[in-house]
């Protein structure tokens, strides 16, 4: 009975229904593209900057990330590449040597980053291939030859053909040095990449640096960096079985995930301000509502309608508006955001903002049941505690007193 009466209660004023089912409905939209929309651009930028160069984990020795000497190292790789290739979520994983070297032509000297890789492999897990410039990406076979950054080559004043001196110091204490050539040029938007970072083939790496075959890192990736998050128990697993450390996205970037985090927390005070708004609105119409209708209710407790049913009653109704706003606003954000996923979302001359990031300045909505849920759940749940106000308002009327209200 009080399902029935409190549905039609909330259509006697079709107006005001209306505007409160609104205010409810455009707010839960707001909240449902806004938030799909902020979980793709998170997505878009952990992917984008992570197949850069990191790969989606990585296997190195125990503290080598706070102090990446060249003398810690994996000795036998191979079988432990075949172990993390055979795991379903990894679709790729290759080796990596990295030391700091002197890169010298003529009269300019820089320090660099140089890091030997596998071609073959390093590509299905790095894209730095595709931000190459100017010459060609490292292939197999190549022996003395280099990729570098733009603004190192700039520096050094290199073009792709160009000789340059390398000099560092191998695993073993001695003189690492080399003449090598250089085949390309990228260019990642990245200021501290482009200036600082150098790839050479592996095998001619582990030669000058006098690294008897071994390596000093394995980056994994997979399908999307979702999938390697939930492999990380196994990839800890066989980390463990070979006295090495299991590294996840948010430690290798872990710039990148503070600022997803802060972004994130000043986002979700949008929101809660969002649904505060909405809830005092719904409020403030549902008690103008109580309040008119006092003489009313005085009547049903006089005809032996208890206090605390009608109460229940006006929580009903409240429960019925923010119910039916959150379901049009479900229903709604998710059509416009499913839209939104499939054209993409361009942001015209946010392009250098962007290619810090190496992002594309289009953007793709990500609609997931979270997202679809989280903001109009969010508003019918606090309408729902809201209500309590007219429910307890209601519940301390008396019968005398209310049928004698104007």
């Amino acid at each position: 009975m009080l399902v029935g009466l409190a549905w039609r209660n909330i259509w006697r004023q079709p107006h005001r229904t209306a505007l409160s089912l609104s205010s409810i409905a455009i707010a839960g939209t707001i909240t449902v593209f806004l938030l799909a929309l902020q979980q793709g651009a998170y997505g878009t930028m952990k992917e984008s900057v992570l197949k850069l160069m990191d790969g989606f984990a990585q296997l190195q020795p125990p503290g080598y990330a706070d102090d990446p000497d060249i003398r810690k190292s994996i000795s036998d790789s191979g079988p432990l590449i075949a172990d993390l290739v055979s795991l379903p979520e990894v679709t790729a994983a290759t080796p990596r040597a990295a030391s700091y070297a002197i890169l010298s032509n003529g009269p300019q000297s820089y320090g660099a980053a140089i890091v030997g890789i596998d071609p073959a492999r390093e590509v299905k897990v790095s894209n730095l291939a595709s931000t190459i410039t100017r010459g060609r990406y490292l292939q197999p076979g190549d022996e003395d030859a280099v990729v570098i950054g733009a603004g190192l080559a700039r520096n050094l004043k290199l073009n792709p053909g160009d000789s340059v001196t390398m000099l560092g110091s191998a695993q073993d204490g001695s003189i690492a040095a080399d003449i090598l050539k250089v085949t390309g040029i990228f260019s990642t938007g990245s200021p501290a990449l482009d200036r600082q970072v150098v790839e050479m083939p592996l095998v001619h790496f582990q030669q000058d640096f006098a690294m008897n075959g071994s390596i000093n890192l394995i980056a994994v990736s997979g399908e999307h960096l979702s999938t390697i998050n939930a492999a990380i128990p196994s990839l800890e697993k066989i980390a463990r079985r070979n006295d090495l450390v299991a590294r996840d996205w948010t430690q290798l970037e872990p710039a990148l995930h503070d600022v997803i985090l802060l972004d994130g927390s000043f986002s979700a005070l949008l929101y809660v301000s969002l649904v505060i708004i909405v809830v005092f609105i719904i409020l403030n119409t549902l008690l103008m509502s109580v309040l008119e209708r006092t003489r009313e209710f005085g009547m049903l407790m006089a005809i032996g309608m208890k206090p605390r049913q009608i109460g229940r009653m006006v929580w009903l109704e409240l429960l019925f508006l923010a119910g039916s706003g959150s379901a049009i606003a479900i229903a709604a954000g998710s059509a416009i955001t499913a839209w939104a996923a499939t054209q993409g979302i361009p942001f015209p001359g946010a392009e250098a903002l962007f290619s810090q990031w190496n992002m594309p300045s289009t953007l793709y909505p990500q609609l997931t049941l979270l997202s679809a849920t989280a903001g109009p759940l969010a508003i019918l749940v606090a309408v729902a505690i809201a209500g309590f106000i007219p429910y307890a308002r209601v519940r301390r009327l008396e019968p005398v007193t209310a049928m004698r209200s104007a």
